[in-house]
Order: structure tokens, then sequence, then C-alpha cells
């Protein structure tokens, strides 16, 4: 039987497939390497970050725009650093 957290986490795996690979590659490594460990406030980040549309979020990742919250862009600064 699978415990909450294993659910939570395949429905944000899910969630996180945004069809560019880049971005699926990111978020997918974070909830590998950091998604339960993370305060709560992060999650929280990181979920409004989900909500965000995919242009937006790949300008953002990439390195093309700077996100207008500061919260969400120390969140991303620390995806992108992430080691692959």
């Amino acid at each position: 039987m699978q415990t909450e957290d294993e659910i939570l986490l395949k429905k944000l795996r899910w969630r996180c497939r945004r069809g560019m690979r880049e971005l699926d590659q990111l978020f997918g490594r974070y909830l590998d390497r950091r998604w339960l460990d993370a305060p709560a406030a992060e999650r929280e980040v990181f979920l409004q970050l989900l909500d965000t549309e995919d242009d937006k979020l790949w300008r953002w990742s990439m390195g093309y725009e700077v996100c207008p919250d500061a919260s969400q862009a120390a969140l991303i600064s620390y995806i992108r650093s992430l080691p692959v």
C-alpha cells in the first residue's frame, strides 16, 4: 500500500510533465532530489510554479527572462543548480 507522500509524489510527477524536455527534466530532478525534504514554504512555491504557463516557466528556467516573484525566482535558480 502506498503512503500519502508516495501518492502525492506520483500526482506531482504527472503535473511536472510539461511537454518540454527541459522543464520535464528540471522539475523531475527537483521531485527526485528535494521534494520529500523540502520545507512547507518551499513546497508551496513549487506548487505555484506548476500553476504557471509553460512558456513563462521555460523562459524563466532557461534564463531568458527573470521571474518577477522573488521566491519563485530563487527556487528556479536552485532547481537549475541541481546536478544532472
